[in-house]
């Protein structure tokens, strides 16, 4: 998938999660410090589902860390607090929801001095893993990831002749079984 300088292609991300990778024209420093700062959150929400509300929690998180934000889906607002559960400074931040999912981000600084940032969404952890797959939650999840990574790659983007790569992989539950 391409967007402006963003081009989206395949990485395996295994059969119970959702994963994206893309190359941002940032230190990874940088990169992982507005990831982990909540209040940051919305400037790169690719769901649309964030409000234009206060962010609960902490400006830089660390393990072990709730934070919570305001959403609406189909007009129903609603919050949504998640818990930090790794976090290896300026490389790793997971945080689970709610319903068990675990949403990860690893960096990996390159020589060039960009960084290749991999989000990922586990759902097989998920209270609801089944309801997640029939109901095309991982499906919808993908489509957020890739956006999230797209506006994120965006953000640092420092020369607009430049690129940004992003590295996609989601096979859906359906073409598993069937294949």
């Amino acid at each position: 998938m391409v967007r402006g300088m963003v081009t989206v292609v395949d990485v395996d991300a295994g059969p119970t999660a959702v994963a994206r990778r893309v190359e941002v024209a940032a230190p990874a420093a940088e990169v992982f410090a507005l990831i982990a700062d909540p209040r940051q959150h919305r400037e790169l929400d690719g769901s649309g589902r964030m409000r234009d509300l206060p962010v609960l929690g902490p400006e830089r998180l660390s393990v072990g860390d709730s934070f919570t934000v305001a959403m609406e889906q189909a007009g129903v607002p609603y919050q949504a607090t998640s818990t930090v559960t790794a976090l290896e400074d300026g490389k790793t931040i997971e945080w689970q929801d709610g319903y068990g999912r675990r949403w990860r981000w690893e960096l990996s600084e390159t020589e060039a001095g960009t960084t290749e940032v991999t989000e990922s969404m586990e759902f097989g952890t998920a209270l609801t893993p089944l309801f997640d797959q029939l109901s095309g939650d991982t499906d919808q999840h993908a489509s957020t990831i890739t956006e999230t990574l797209q506006k994120l790659a965006e953000r640092f983007a420092q020369n607009p002749g430049r690129p940004a790569v992003c590295h996609a992989r989601w096979v859906s539950p359906n073409l598993r079984a069937a294949s």
